[in-house]
């Protein structure tokens, strides 16, 4: 495992937040990992005004895991009232996955719901085509609901589809 530190994300990480962002999810640097999207969705998975927006939302917390002043990895916890957390846009660089960097920001994530929070339940939401990454949530004490929400079809802004039967699963833990 690498050394690390996992902070609070600030407005000057936006740059390489981004780049981390973008090459988890998306593109041929994103298959070098099993954790991508870039098989079901093209386009970018969000850029730096949404990063910014979503560094300015006091209902959301963007943590990072820095490695000597590189982003190795994030994560955002938002605050959905009523004891929810949501967990969302984990994201390791392909070429740090399977370290065991991706459990450290999902126990960091749940941490910082609980006592920050003081949320009773952590939810997420996986695209449902995605089986190896809802049973990599599952060996962490995730449950598949059975509930769906829908996926953001025509908003770019959030990829473009490259085929038309995308949709949400919803996960929850228990915290």
């Amino acid at each position: 495992m690498r050394e690390m530190t996992i902070r609070a994300a600030t407005s000057e990480d936006v740059g390489q937040l981004h780049a981390l962002i973008e090459s988890a999810y998306r593109g041929d640097s994103a298959k070098r990992g099993w954790t991508h999207e870039a098989d079901l969705l093209g386009g970018q998975r969000t850029d730096p005004e949404l990063l910014l927006a979503m560094l300015d939302d006091p209902k959301q917390s963007l943590w990072v895991a820095d490695h000597g002043g590189m982003l190795i990895g994030c994560v955002c916890v938002t605050d959905q009232g009523h004891g929810v957390g949501y967990l969302g846009l984990l994201s390791v660089r392909p070429d740090g996955q399977a370290e065991g960097l991706g459990k450290r920001l999902i126990a960091a994530a749940e941490a910082h719901a609980r006592t920050t929070l003081e949320a009773k339940t952590m939810k997420m939401t996986v695209i449902k085509a995605r089986r190896e990454l809802i049973a990599y949530y599952e060996r962490r004490g995730y449950v598949n609901t059975g509930r769906e929400e829908p996926f953001p079809m025509d908003d770019p802004r959030f990829g473009v589809p490259k085929t038309d039967d995308l949709v949400f699963v919803v996960l929850e833990k228990a915290l």
